[in-house]
């Protein structure tokens, strides 16, 4: 057990993930998609393989601070749920390219999404957004955001202006 890489759990009701997980140190891939969780448990921390993480589809109202040790991560989708805020760890996450926060509750984003120079794609559509730190106009990969769907108003023109001077698409 200990040697399995890919799982998808998704389209069940499990409510929380397995405990039993925890021990699936070689896991790169998890898919847990609809399966009712409101807690990410910290001891996702532990699967420091990861490489991808899905989660969409189910009701997280926050992620624990223990994201921050998937050094590895390169993917993390979280369509689809109730958070209203992010931890500040996020920013930890080095090696992240894509984020997908849409459909979520989300009324800010930290600055500390600005540390992520390899994020390539950031997906905020649909969430309660009214204003963005200016540090994610210095992402210097991004190449797509999308803030559609999101109260924000002309709040963010000089962070889009200086995103889409340099070909990053910007979609508002």
């Amino acid at each position: 057990m200990g040697k399995l890489d890919v799982l998808y759990l998704g389209d069940n009701r499990f409510g929380e993930l397995p405990p039993q997980l925890r021990m699936l140190r070689a896991l790169t891939y998890l898919g847990a998609q609809d399966l009712g969780l409101t807690v990410l448990p910290d001891w996702i921390g532990e699967l420091e393989s990861l490489i991808e993480l899905r989660l969409p589809g189910n009701r997280l109202t926050a992620l624990p601070a223990a994201i921050a040790r998937l050094a590895h991560l390169r993917e993390l989708y979280l369509r689809g749920n109730q958070l209203a805020a992010l931890p500040d760890e996020v920013g930890a996450l080095a090696e992240l390219r894509i984020l997908d926060l849409r459909e979520n509750a989300l009324t800010a984003v930290p600055a500390a999404l600005g540390r992520l120079e390899r994020l390539l794609y950031l997906d905020l559509r649909a969430n309660r957004l009214t204003a963005l730190p200016e540090r994610l106009g210095d992402l210097p990969v991004l190449e797509k955001l999308d803030l559609r769907w999101n109260p924000l108003g002309a709040g963010p023109a000089p962070l889009v202006e200086r995103l889409r001077a340099r070909g990053c698409r910007v979609l508002t």
